[in-house]
């Protein structure tokens, strides 16, 4: 089966401009500093110029454009979260804080224990934990994986270990809270996006409903789902603006008879 030829490159050019309000407006959301956003359109723009050829209409443009917009975003945002780790570290620091070892040994024994409390560990340290103590991966095997230098994966390694007795010495304060609860809440939580959109089947949704009548720390995280959905939703038709600045980046990557929204 012969395949579409690639879109022309004037039809592109327009197209794009045509989707640069948008792109603006996600970009925004993704990135909320202005100058890193407008780098991420301009950055989507370049990218999707150079792959031009591939691109055969298998998948609408703009799709296609937020393909390109989500991964470079990924790889922008590939940095530590420091919150959570500078918490426990400071935890830490303190001469009186402790754990009880023999619980904490206890509940690492536990997978579901473990599973649970990775997470609650950022993911760069988590990483890092489960591909040197589970995986067996030296620490310079991690920070080649990891694409950091061999000190950061040391760093990482060493507070993802801190943050894991840290979020398993809490652990159980966290099940006499949920017991007799239908679904850990991790379960009920990976479920809820599903169950917000209604494609959940009935008996999943049933359970999702009966965890959130009877625990006592999801169903806060389900109502603010519920309203930030509906508050993201609403910039689409309140933020539709290129600005100036960014309508001329994009003006001189295009060619320059297209015209570019100012």
């Amino acid at each position: 089966m012969a395949q579409d030829p690639p879109l022309d490159p004037a039809r592109l050019s327009d197209a794009i401009v045509a989707e640069l309000p948008a792109l603006a407006r996600t970009a925004r959301v993704l990135v909320r500093d202005p100058a890193r956003a407008e780098d991420l359109v301009h950055d989507t723009v370049v990218r999707a110029l150079e792959k031009a050829e591939g691109f055969r209409g298998e998948s609408s443009l703009r799709h296609w454009l937020r393909r390109i917009m989500h991964n470079l975003a990924i790889d922008q945002a590939r940095r530590p979260s420091e919150l959570l780790v500078d918490e426990v570290e400071a935890l830490w620091h303190q001469d009186e804080y402790s754990v009880d070892a023999e619980a904490v040994v206890l509940r690492a024994e536990t997978q579901d224990e473990v599973l649970d409390a990775l997470v609650h560990i950022p993911y760069a340290y988590r990483a890092t934990v489960v591909l040197h103590d589970m995986e067996g991966l030296t620490s310079q095997e991690v920070a080649d994986v990891m694409d950091v230098s061999l000190p950061n994966a040391k760093q990482r390694l060493r507070r993802g270990r801190m943050a894991l007795v840290t979020a398993l010495a809490s652990g159980h304060e966290r099940r006499v809270a949920l017991d007799g609860v239908p679904l850990r809440c991790w379960d009920a939580r990976a479920q809820v996006s599903d169950y917000l959109d209604g494609e959940l089947e009935a008996g999943s949704a049933l359970r999702v409903e009966q965890h959130l009548e009877t625990c006592p720390t999801c169903p806060p995280l389900y109502a603010a789902l519920v309203g930030v959905t509906g508050a993201v939703a609403g910039i689409r038709d309140r933020d539709d603006v290129v600005e100036p600045a960014l309508a001329r980046r994009i003006r001189d990557v295009l060619e320059p008879s297209t015209p570019v929204l100012d």
